[in-house]
């Protein structure tokens, strides 16, 4: 089990709290292969492939000349009005998120402590950039948060304006392709406490007795459009642990699992390798009492329609 090697491991978080008939059989020249639901033979020759080319009916599309851009917003220092911490280790999570998207093909930009205005703009900027040319668009977030907004150095913003610029109606060029937001941010104040699997069962009854009393599920927004995908580094209401060092522990799971799995595993799988990981190899190891052997668990907002591979490119498509 991975352990905090400083006992003082902090978190991201906010000081504030008509009936069908049977089917007939059909003969292989009768199935409409346009449908996205058939599986279909692969082609044994992909010599052919070119920007833009059809890609396999369950996978979006990435066949285009360019990977796509990835947006790193690295927040360490804030303003004392906002009345969070520095966020020590964060740098080493944006050096390795820089290495790995790299590694998959995209243009990586990396913006350190930035301020709420600046913040917008830029997500705007780039929302109105001719995406055309691109796989997908991807963007990391990594600063203190709340459920629902993060915080900029000088102030929080709620997380829908950040991704409003990349909806359909606002962003054409992105249509039909994936948007991938990665989320290293505090949900909320509550810590996640480790559960013997065998206490699993006799725990049920606390759950009941808690909703009996009125407490329900926090209810969030996500947008209704498709081809977005959130990855947080914790659940609703919960803590997001980082290491003053080694940087956060849902950053740390996600560039293991990029550097081995990323130019083959499909990346749902992938972030599930990533939410295992983080959830039974880290616990917390601190000199306070109420935070030690605390857990953590990832949380995955998919409204992809397609999976997503980071193929490497052709090199007919790359030229």
């Amino acid at each position: 089990m991975l352990k905090s090697r400083d006992d003082r491991a902090t978190a991201d978080d906010s000081s504030t709290i008509s009936p069908m008939s049977s089917p007939s059989r059909l003969s292989p020249s009768s199935v409409d292969s346009s449908s996205p639901y058939l599986l279909r033979k692969a082609s044994g020759d992909r010599r052919s492939l070119r920007p833009g080319a059809p890609s396999e009916p369950n996978e979006y599309n990435f066949n285009y000349r360019k990977r796509g851009l990835f947006l790193i917003i690295n927040n360490k220092n804030f303003h004392p009005s906002t009345g969070q911490d520095t966020r020590d280790g964060t740098n080493v999570d944006a050096e390795r998120l820089e290495e790995r998207f790299q590694d998959l093909g995209f243009e990586v930009r990396r913006y350190n402590d930035v301020a709420s205005s600046r913040m917008t703009k830029l997500l705007y900027e780039v929302a109105g950039y001719d995406h055309s040319d691109s796989d997908c668009f991807g963007c990391a977030i990594l600063s203190h948060g709340i459920e629902g907004r993060i915080y900029a150095t000088d102030g929080m913003l709620p997380l829908e304006i950040l991704t409003l610029p990349f909806k359909g109606d606002r962003c054409p060029t992105l249509v039909g392709k994936p948007k991938l937001f990665f989320l290293q941010t505090c949900r909320a104040s509550r810590i996640d406490r480790v559960l013997d699997l065998t206490d699993s069962v006799s725990d049920r009854s606390e759950l009941s007795e808690e909703l009996d009393q009125g407490g329900v599920p926090g209810i969030r927004k996500i947008p209704v459009e498709a081809d977005f995908l959130f990855a947080y580094s914790t659940v609703p209401g919960y803590y997001s642990w980082r290491n003053n060092q080694d940087g956060s522990w849902f950053i740390q799971a996600l560039c293991i699992v990029l550097e081995n799995y990323g130019p083959k595993m499909e990346l749902i799988h992938m972030l599930t390798q990533v939410n295992r990981i983080v959830a039974y190899e880290f616990e917390s190891c601190s000199d306070e009492e109420f935070t030690e052997r605390s857990k953590q668990m990832p949380c995955i907002v998919s409204l992809l329609t397609r999976y997503v591979y980071f193929r490497p490119k052709k090199p007919d498509i790359r030229d």
